[in-house]
């Protein structure tokens, strides 16, 4: 049982707008640095990461090697709904920024 006296609650209209209202977000691109994630998981963690941002949310990945063949793998499960952008293009890192469109 909740006790409404102990908790304040905004009106609908006065919610932040956006995100999951808890304020403790920021506006910077996140970024995933895929190079600390284990080989046998990497791709399946860039996709869940992929499949949460919402439409016009980015990411940035950060990756050991020009991510040619995840690129194709993103392509072909999302079609044109995720697009991306080189933001650093090695030698020790590539950087690219992913993009939900829709």
């Amino acid at each position: 049982m909740t006790d409404s006296t102990t908790r304040t609650e905004l009106p609908l209209t006065e919610r932040p707008q956006g995100g999951c209202a808890c304020g403790g977000h920021d506006d910077a691109v996140p970024a995933l640095d895929a190079r600390a994630i284990s080989h046998a998981i990497r791709h399946a963690t860039i996709f869940g990461a992929l499949s949460g941002l919402r439409a016009g949310e980015q990411m940035d990945l950060i990756a050991p090697h020009d991510p040619l063949p995840l690129l194709a793998q993103v392509r072909e499960r999302e079609g044109e709904a995720v697009s991306w952008d080189y933001v650093e293009r090695g030698p020790e890192a590539w950087t690219l920024r992913f993009t939900r469109v829709a």
